[in-house]
């Protein structure tokens, strides 16, 4: 439960700290997070608070799915 939110997500303590979508209070829904389960390297990925590298968070309802994406990020030398 998160009061005073201005948007639509929130740091949900129920996935360790990632972000995801607020779901209506009555709406039946399952919230998870996909770890990723390749090779990490040297990009900058999202962690969750247990030290897990995570893909994605996805919602389902009854009505459908959405899919909060965690882009990694490549690094840049200048040379």
């Amino acid at each position: 439960m998160t009061v005073g939110a201005d948007n639509r997500f929130h740091t949900c303590p129920g996935l360790a700290g990632l972000l995801a979508p607020m779901v209506l209070e009555g709406v039946r829904a399952r919230v998870r997070a996909v770890v990723r389960e390749d090779y990490v390297g040297g990009e900058d990925v999202r962690y969750d608070d247990e030290g897990r590298p995570v893909m994605s968070v996805v919602t389902e309802r009854d009505d459908g799915r959405d899919c909060v994406a965690f882009a990694p990020t490549a690094h840049v030398r200048k040379v």
